[in-house]
């Protein structure tokens, strides 16, 4: 009865309906959104944001694995997610839409796909279907470009490998981001060189680069190349809690045109994603007018043009986006500076690419020709010579079986391989370094900020750069981890060769000896502890270093770390972090100076 009134009430004084709707409760003002890091996603969800923020809201954005994002959904602890591949995305869903736990609101996009490509060229030379690409095994180097760990779309990709589909079982799939994948393809077109990746429409990599799908992988990704519709879903029971934005989220549907556009704008033009969503809404009034159909103002309010122009006008926010919109172009010049060193030095990098990566899959083939049993005893035996400790080498063999238990051998020996090259690298730079800074004050003082610079740069930083350079794979996970680790001999060496008493020194002159001989006769073996613990600290560090090198393809322990994380499995995070662990107290017992006097 009283709605029946207050809707004559309304209709009398000719005020539409739903402009003075009743406003969603105080707890709805902030709106959490899972952004799982893909282009698209982050485009409609950037338009969505920015459009809640027009309405009064205060969205919030974190980006989140798929897995962990139903996970999150379940547990309240987010709202809304627009990026709900389907059928991709079935096993992630199914669970929590049967228990209840979420909401599916409705498909926002249609006319989507999800498979591997390759590039034209490629597809002309003959690889044309999922059935093709074993013939061209040795030319791909047998190997399939991923997306994130933990995928939905990597996980098919592994699925087909383990079941050796098509011939596929002795393929490898390199796994990191989009971003990683994409700049491994361009790096692949401006060689013409084959690569298999994995590709999705919406997305400027169809107008960036001439691809091909590939036929034949309807058991894996669905028929019509994974054809696939995108849905909105959120916690359970959120669009009764918050009826005004469930009002909107029933309202979205995107385009592939408009995903296109917005994508471009953020990868080509590198446009933030909320000053690009902001010009694409006040480019497409007619699209958000129709998304604003029954939509209000947070407080109840009937929306105003001013929410496509652009907002209310002379707030705090308008500085600072002022300021954004001028901000000194640093990124853009590191960028170019890439760019230039990129073109002119082509056959420098691709021939150090070439170079390591050879040395770091020699090694660990090599490591791999000896049977896990043989190569645990020749390892204790060895523990045992070097360190003359049955303890030692009874520890050593015990956690490598458990290592060898789990499952983890062949990533061990990938980290082993990673770090030994990367050792001996950052030993071979980093104690020449190290004597020379001692004996030229000068140069160790150029060197400090450096060295420190190296140390608390975020390694994702200069991921990014030796990523463009050096391709996906071990090779930009290793040039990190020797960046990373490369101070420690340094800073270490440069102690020990500082802290030789002045006495021997002299000693040594008194005896006429040159400079050279002094060195080697009497600072290096003075300093050789120092030297000894840089080069332990310097293994330690780079250890350190294999969960974040998986993030480029570096494959090891850092992989099954990672895939963990991004699919919310605990046990799995667990055992390779416990393999870790082991395989570092094995590395820091041995290679660490002895104490005089001390037993093992």
């Amino acid at each position: 009865m009283g709605l029946c009134l207050r809707l004559l009430v309304l209709a009398f004084v000719g005020v539409p309906i739903g402009a003075h709707a009743a406003a969603d409760p105080a707890s709805c003002r902030i709106v959490r959104f899972s952004d799982v890091g893909w282009t698209d996603v982050t485009s409609t969800t950037a338009i969505t944001t920015e459009l809640l923020r027009r309405l009064g809201y205060s969205p919030r954005i974190t980006v989140l694995s798929v897995p962990v994002t139903f996970a999150s959904l379940a547990d309240n602890d987010m709202d809304v997610f627009l990026g709900n591949w389907m059928p991709t995305q079935k096993a992630d869903r199914h669970r929590y839409v049967a228990a209840g736990t979420i909401d599916v609101v409705r498909a926002n996009l249609v006319g989507a796909k999800y498979t591997l490509a390759v590039p034209a060229y490629t597809y002309a030379a003959g690889l044309k279907s999922f059935a093709d690409i074993e013939r061209f095994g040795p030319q791909l180097k047998f190997r399939i470009y991923g997306i994130e760990p933990g995928n939905d779309g990597n996980r098919k990709i592994l699925l087909m490998l383990k079941k050796d589909l098509f011939g596929l079982g002795n393929f490898h799939l390199i796994e990191s981001s989009e971003q990683g994948m994409l700049a491994q393809v361009a790096r692949a077109f401006q060689a013409k060189q084959p690569i298999v990746f994995l590709a999705w429409e919406p997305h400027p990599m169809n107008m960036r680069f001439d691809l091909r799908y590939l036929n034949g992988g309807d058991a894996v990704f669905g028929p019509n190349f994974g054809g696939a519709t995108v849905y909105t879903v959120t916690r359970a029971h959120y669009l009764a809690q918050c009826p005004n934005v469930g009002r909107l989220l029933e309202n979205l549907q995107f385009s592939l045109q408009g995903e296109n556009q917005m994508m471009d704008a953020i990868l080509d033009r590198h446009e933030q994603p909320r000053a690009a969503a902001a010009a694409w809404l006040k480019a497409h009034a007619g699209t958000v007018n129709g998304w604003l159909k029954g939509v209000t103002m947070f407080d109840g309010a009937p929306v105003g043009a001013a929410v496509i122009a652009g907002g209310p006008k002379h707030t705090p926010a308008d500085f600072e986006q002022w300021i954004v919109a001028h901000k000194i172009p640093v990124g853009d010049a590191v960028a170019r500076m890439i760019d230039v060193i990129k073109a002119h030095g082509t056959r420098f990098f691709n021939g150090v690419s070439g170079t390591i990566g050879f040395t770091v899959d020699g090694l660990t083939a090599v490591l791999r020709v000896v049977s896990a049993p043989v190569f645990i005893v020749i390892v204790a035996l060895a523990v045992w010579a070097l360190r003359r400790s049955w303890r030692l080498a009874l520890f050593v063999a015990l956690a490598l079986l458990f290592i060898l238990n789990q499952g983890y051998w062949a990533e061990t020996l990938e980290t082993l391989s990673l770090v030994i090259v990367s050792t001996v690298l950052s030993t071979a730079i980093g104690v020449p370094l190290g004597i020379a800074a001692a004996h030229r004050p000068r140069l160790y003082a150029a060197m400090h900020p450096v060295l420190d610079l190296m140390q608390t740069l975020p390694t994702f930083v200069y991921l990014i750069p030796t990523l463009v350079l050096f391709g996906l794979g071990v090779v930009p996970g290793l040039i990190s981890t020797v960046i990373f680790a490369l101070p420690a001999p340094i800073r270490l060496t440069h102690l020990g060769i500082s802290s030789v008493p002045r006495p021997l020194i002299e000693a040594g002159e008194a005896f006429g000896a040159t400079p050279t001989q002094l060195l080697w006769k009497v600072e290096l073996p003075s300093a050789s502890r120092t030297i000894v613990a840089g080069v332990t600290q310097c293994i330690m560090l780079s250890l350190s270093m294999v969960v974040i090198a998986a993030l480029v393809g570096a494959g090891g322990l850092g992989v099954p770390v990672v895939r963990a994380l991004n699919t919310v499995q605990v046990g799995m995070g667990f055992e390779a972090g416990f393999a870790i662990v082991l395989l570092a107290i094995i590395l820091d017992r041995v290679s660490r100076p002895k104490e005089p006097g001390a037993s093992q």
